[in-house]
């Protein structure tokens, strides 16, 4: 029988998350009339969901060897839902992006740049990519090896992106260093979980 818990879990967690997300991108938007300043809301919203979705999926499984308990394991169970999750945020992302640039050209035109299509771009690649990886039958399809190497080339890509999307805000708004921290902790994490004596207890337990 399954039991409340296990309701969070799977992809009833990433229609719960999704779902939210669109529900919430809808009301700040609506509190701005759907106009340019809300839509610029929402574009700040899903850039800092897509961050909290991202980090942890990607030190999922580092928590888990680091401090296995009930907790950490169903993150590492769940790091798949998690990760199309955060797919779906970055989605809503775009789509207000695109909105954006619809409804203030000029504005958008001031707020990127040619290098923000090109890293960003290949972002949106990987991010389609990994999500395409992320069911079985396609993970099956492409390989054990292939599956592990785009997913962690993918993954430390998307981490430099964000460091460079957020970091660069902060000679403006210093607040936002605190946004590199949990991406920092994210990669000291993994470097710490791939050490010999991380694994061994893994290995031996």
């Amino acid at each position: 029988m399954p039991t409340h818990q296990s309701w969070f879990e799977g992809w009833r967690l990433f229609a719960l998350l999704a779902l939210t997300l669109l529900a919430l991108s809808l009301w700040i938007a609506g509190m701005r009339g759907f106009e340019v300043e809300g839509v610029r809301m929402v574009i700040r919203f899903t850039a800092r969901t897509s961050l909290v979705l991202f980090c942890l999926a990607f030190a999922a499984a580092a928590i888990a060897l680091l401090w296995p308990n009930t907790g950490t394991r169903w993150l590492r169970r769940n790091r798949r839902y998690l990760g199309v999750s955060f797919a779906a945020s970055h989605a809503i992302h775009a789509a207000a992006i695109l909105a954006f640039a619809i409804m203030d050209p000029e504005a958008y035109a001031a707020a990127t740049s040619l290098a923000s299509y090109i890293f960003g771009g290949i972002g949106y690649a990987f991010i389609l990519a990994l999500t395409a990886t992320s069911f079985d039958r396609t993970a099956a399809a492409i390989g054990a090896r292939a599956w592990r190497r785009l997913h962690l080339i993918g993954g430390y890509y998307l981490l430099f992106q964000f460091m460079v999307s957020f970091g660069k805000r902060i000679p403006d708004m210093p607040l936002y260093v605190l946004f590199l921290v949990p991406l920092v902790a994210v990669f000291a994490l993994r470097m710490i979980a791939m050490a010999p004596r991380a694994r061994a207890p893994a290995q031996t337990g």
